[in-house]
């Protein structure tokens, strides 16, 4: 029997249920956001070490961003399978998805903590850290290793709340974490003088919290599907259909690690220090541009799912209108201001004068092709919400692999330093335009029911 917290997503006005649904949403990322932003902000400001400490912190991106893309299996596979089953009326199989993608998480975080761990310096070096950079990097990732458990429990299965129109508790989770992160971060790092491992501590408890909100919810009578151990045992086909479509939001997170590492040395060896450190900056930017579109759209999607499931493609064509519309004009109009003001954003993360005005040059450069960004994340998101693995799965790999990467490492020997920040306005524009050719030349085929079928007929 369906509670009116899911079965409202195939009855409710369809504005009316955007806004209730993605503005928690919104709302959320943007809070989850503070946790890397408020750490660089007040590390950047550590009296007469900030630039280097901010430089070595920020060459830690790339595991934290694997770290957070392995909770991209569960949060962006399972949850829309989940929320397509709720719409067919199928609380168990919703539940067992759950269950499964637990399991998942907590064996992914055991191998990372190992991985990572035992690799950690030589690979730190290899993602652009220096002589002077590396001990602020391995003290604070030593301490965020250690909170990998709660990273992608919280990450991974707050999808589940959203996905069955809880948006609000889902923000709650989030929110409850980024408040006590941004209190504790300037407690630990300047009165208690913890500096970098300061703020990897305020982390790891920050995340520590929100993953106990989340499991409290999931295992509570409050919630429409609950974990339960007798659903965590893995099934493989389910189990496959979450990977496989979860297979698109891992790589999206997980390219930019390696993203991060070819821009970072490319950086190093035409650059130096302060080039690396300016890549900080403009990742922490461009954080702000993609995280209130993701919330955005991780907030309508469930939408999505829940009509496609019920067969209800009017409504599903609607909410994949709107929600496009409205992803490029925020996305367009916050970029626009960007380029217009980049000092105002530089200022944000470092007081020090030459990367200040390395930033303010570069920063309208890099960010110029997300202008139009906003159209390839409505897509993307819908082709996520519809089940469709192999088409997301190709835009995710076209951007940042076949395309971002190989720019980030040609450029550069025709263009020297720049051609680094060169590289991602070419790779966006050109993806951005093939992700709107997809769609427009797939979407009516998808929109039907044999397409339906085929999604829903995994067996448990």
């Amino acid at each position: 029997m369906q509670s009116h917290a899911d079965s409202r997503l195939g009855t409710e006005n369809i504005s009316k249920l955007m806004f209730q649904l993605a503005l928690p949403a919104v709302l959320a990322q943007v809070v989850n956001v503070l946790y890397n932003i408020v750490d660089r902000i007040y590390i950047g400001r550590i009296p007469n070490v900030g630039a280097a400490a901010l430089t070595g912190v920020g060459v830690t991106f790339p595991i934290i961003t694997i770290i957070s893309a392995f909770s991209g299996f569960s949060s962006g596979g399972g949850a829309p399978l989940a929320s397509i089953a709720l719409g067919q009326n199928q609380k168990e199989r919703a539940e067992k998805i759950l269950g499964n993608c637990t399991s998942l998480l907590l064996c992914c975080s055991v191998i990372l903590i190992m991985v990572f761990l035992i690799f950690q310096k030589p690979l730190l070096y290899l993602f652009g850290a220096s002589d002077n950079t590396i001990g602020y990097s391995t003290t604070y990732i030593t301490i965020y290793l250690a909170g990998t458990f709660f990273v992608e429990l919280a990450v991974g299965l707050n999808t589940f709340i959203s996905c069955q129109g809880q948006a609000r508790t889902a923000m709650l989770s989030v929110l409850i974490g980024a408040v006590v992160n941004i209190l504790l971060d300037p407690l630990f790092i300047f009165v208690f003088d913890m500096g970098v491992a300061g703020a990897a501590c305020a982390t790891v408890i920050s995340q520590a919290l929100s993953a106990a909100w989340v499991l409290r919810f999931l295992t509570s009578d409050r919630s429409v599907i609950r974990l339960r151990i007798s659903r965590m045992k893995f099934n493989r086909s389910l189990l496959g259909s979450v990977l496989a479509l979860g297979v698109s939001p891992f790589i999206m997170q997980a390219t930019e690690s390696a993203i991060t590492i070819v821009m970072n040395h490319g950086l190093q060896v035409y650059g130096g220090d302060l080039y690396v450190g300016s890549m900080t900056i403009l990742q922490s930017v461009m954080q702000l541009i993609f995280v209130p579109v993701s919330g955005f759209t991780n907030g309508v999607q469930p939408i999505i799912s829940y009509n496609f499931g019920a067969g209800q493609f009017e409504r599903v064509k609607q909410t994949i209108r709107r929600m496009i519309s409205i992803t490029f004009c925020v996305t367009f109009l916050y970029v626009l201001t960007a380029m217009l003001f980049p000092g105002i954003f530089a200022g944000m993360f470092t007081t020090d004068a030459e990367l200040l005005a390395l930033v303010k040059k570069v920063l309208p450069v890099f960010i110029s092709g997300m202008l139009i960004f906003g159209l390839q994340s409505g897509i993307q998101s819908s082709f996520l919400g519809l089940g469709q693995a192999k088409i997301s799965l190709f835009i995710a790999l076209l951007r940042k692999v076949i395309l971002l990467i190989p720019l980030a490492l040609i450029l550069p020997h025709f263009f020297g330093v720049m051609g680094v920040y060169y590289s991602e306005p070419i790779a966006d524009v050109i993806s951005v335009t093939t992700a709107v050719t997809l769609f427009l030349l797939n979407i009516r085929k998808i929109l039907s029911r044999e397409t339906l079928e085929k999604v829903a007929n995994t067996k448990d």
